[in-house]
């Protein structure tokens, strides 16, 4: 009987862990082709229109520097 039950035992294990591995496996592969579907489909941003960005005036100088130097880094790639 204790054959019996290490048996199962292993067989639920593997069949758990195989189910997992599967699983993943698709939500890799799922995952994968969704952002290669949104990249392929996205349509062309105009960044342009970000650029004039107006600031309130609570915001000293160099502050205002940062985030447009900050701005003009993430648009350029």
């Amino acid at each position: 009987m204790d054959n019996n039950l290490l048996a199962e035992a292993i067989n639920l294990t593997l069949f758990g862990m195989g189910f997992v591995f599967v699983f993943l496996t698709l939500m890799v592969l799922v995952t994968t082709v969704m952002s290669l579907l949104v990249k392929r489909f996205q349509p062309n941003l105009n960044l342009a229109t970000t650029s004039n960005i107006e600031f309130s005036s609570d915001i000293d100088e160099k502050t205002e520097a940062i985030i447009k130097k900050a701005i003009k880094m993430h648009t350029k790639t």
